[in-house]
This record gives structure tokens, sequence and C-alpha cells, in this order.
């Protein structure tokens, strides 16, 4: 009897000692997966998750796009020891080089999902920012084929016009963002800068209301690039308004000729009168001519005070400021028709 228990003594150590070496085996190996480098990454390396997809479903995909080769059992195995299993977002992740199974499914269980760009340029007009809304290929297309009407509607501003509205600044977004989601985005952040701009205006500006501000903003931006000379750009166009001079400012009339102006600005053009033409109607246009930057939007919301009422490119981004039209005729002469 003694000999028979022994025998099975034995039996059970040796059991529990192949157990145990086949345990360290098995959590070895998926201490080894769970820090390796996936198969298949790369700087623009990503992968889709819809939503729905079984965790199953997710090292499936992985492993059809060539990521893994371990089994689900792996994946289960770091999961677990992870709890995250029950956790996992859909959405769009990156494989960068060196990502590991334990740092994709802790994004995952984050949600750190890939971040997509969309970038407004100050200048642009609404026809510029539909086009660039209209080419971008991760953005969800909602508002082709709609007027600027029906989109301004989308957005809750039904009846404003959608010229100089949405704020130009980078936008980041994941997969399967809407076109309106990021429009309604920097409608409302034009909104914000306006009104921080508009209660910060100085005294007296001869401006009615931040309407008005925003139409005088999109003017400075399209006559300047430069951040320096904005203030003072707006200052000879608030001084012209008020003492009733014209504006005569070449962008108006370009954007009021719209798709029929062909690049070369005549005189022909500068005499057709439309809403926009500031060499033939007084006052501010109707509509902004662009969408202003924060920069332009401080200018003309406090501009500088100055003496000129004219001023000319000098052909290397800036401009020569003059007083009186004598200055400027020689000044035109000087920087536009080289007579020196």
């Amino acid at each position: 009897m003694r000999r028979v228990l022994a025998v099975l003594a034995i039996g059970l150590v040796a059991i529990s000692l192949a157990g145990a070496i086949a345990w360290f085996a098995f959590d070895s190996s998926n201490r080894r997966f769970a820090e390796a480098e996936l198969a298949g990454t790369g700087p623009e390396v990503a992968i889709v998750i819809p939503r729905g997809t079984s965790f199953d479903g997710i090292v499936a995909r992985l492993a059809a796009a060539g990521h893994t080769q371990a089994s689900r059992h792996h994946w289960r195995w770091l999961a677990w020891r992870l709890d995250v299993a029950g956790r996992l977002k859909a959405g769009e992740y990156a494989l960068d080089p060196g990502t590991t199974p334990r740092e994709l499914l802790v994004r995952m269980a984050r949600g750190d999902v890939v971040q997509h760009r969309f970038t407004i340029i100050p200048g642009w007009t609404f026809r510029d920012l539909r086009a660039a809304l209209g080419r971008d290929p991760v953005l969800a297309a909602t508002i082709e084929g709609r007027s600027e009407a029906e989109v301004m509607a989308q957005l809750g501003a039904e009846g404003v016009p959608a010229e100089g509205r949405f704020l130009p600044d980078t936008y980041l977004f994941p997969r399967g963002t809407r076109d309106v989601d990021v429009l309604l985005r920097a409608y409302r952040a034009m909104d914000r800068a306006l009104d921080v701009a508009w209660n910060a205006r100085a005294d007296d500006l001869p401006l009615a209301n931040r309407d008005e501000l925003l139409v005088l903003a999109s003017i400075v931006e399209k006559e300047t690039g430069r951040v320096d000379e904005r203030r003072e750009v707006a200052g000879v166009f608030t001084r012209r308004l008020r003492i009733g001079m014209r504006l005569q400012t070449d962008p108006t009339v370009i954007y009021g000729l719209g798709a029929a102006f062909d690049g070369n600005l005549t005189r022909r053009h500068l005499e057709s009168d439309t809403p926009w033409n500031t060499y033939t109607r007084g006052g501010l246009p109707p509509t902004p001519i662009a969408m202003p930057g924060v920069s332009a939007l401080e200018a003309a919301a406090n501009p500088r005070e100055t003496d000129a009422l004219y001023f000319v490119a000098r052909g290397d981004g800036s401009h020569h400021f003059s007083a009186t039209l004598a200055e400027h005729n020689a000044a035109v002469r000087r920087w536009q028709l080289g007579q020196r």
C-alpha cells in the first residue's frame, strides 16, 4: 500500500510540475507576445474598427491585414491582464513603428483614435472652403449639392450669409466626421472670435455692429498678408469711412466679379457696378469678401490712428502709405509703374 501511495504521490508531483512548466511556458509566450512589435507597422499605417465589431472580429481584422499571426487566445489573455476586454472602442487607430499589442489595446480602451487635420486658410472665400471640404478624403460628404442657404440652415444660422463666417484655423477630427460638423466648429469659433474682437474694440469706430466689423476685417485680410501692417491698413479704411470717402479697394471689386474675373483687373472692372464694388458705391460692401483670421479681426477692431488715406503695394508684400493724393500718385509711379 505504501508503495502504491508513493507512486501516486510521485505521479501527482510530476503532473503538477508538468502543469507548472506548461503554464510558465504559456505565460512567457503571452508576455513576449504582449511586448513584441506588431507586423506591418509604419508612419501612416492604421486599422479601422467599425462600430459593433466583436473582440474576435478585431483580432480577425488585425490578422487579415497582416499585423498579427498570434491566436485569439494570446489576445484574450492580454485583454484579461489589462482589464480592457469589454472596453475597446471603435475607430481608426495608428500602428506607428514599434507599436505592440499591449499599446494597441490600451489605445483602443482609451479611444485614442487617429486625428485628421483640416485647415481653413485666411482669405479663403466660402467657395474655396466648400471645394476644400469636397477634396478631403476622410470627411463624410453631406453638403454637396446643397445651396449656401441650406448649409447655413443646417448650422442653425438661417438667413446668415455664409461668406466670412468660418474662422481660419486647423481643426482636428476623427474618421467618420461629417463636413458639416467641421463647418459648425469653424462657425462657432468665428462667432466667439468676433465677439472677443467687438467687445475689445476702440471707441468711436465708424461701425454699427459686429457684422460690419467682420466685413472690414475681411477687406483687411485680403489687402495685406503682413500682420505688422494690418492695423495701419484698417486705419486707412476707418478714416475713409469717417469722412465719407469711398474705400476704393480692389479685392471688393474682384469679389463682386466672381467667376468672371480672369486674374487681370482692368479699369472697366473698376467701373462695373456690383453691390461689392467700393469704387462705385460708398461705405462697406453688404457682406464680407473672405474669411479673416484673428489678427485681421483685431486690426479692424483697433485700427491704428493715421493721417494716411492711401496705400500702394511695393512689390515685396509691404505697402507705402500716403496722406495726400499727390504723395500717393508719386508712390504709384515709383512702386507700380517703375518710374523712380
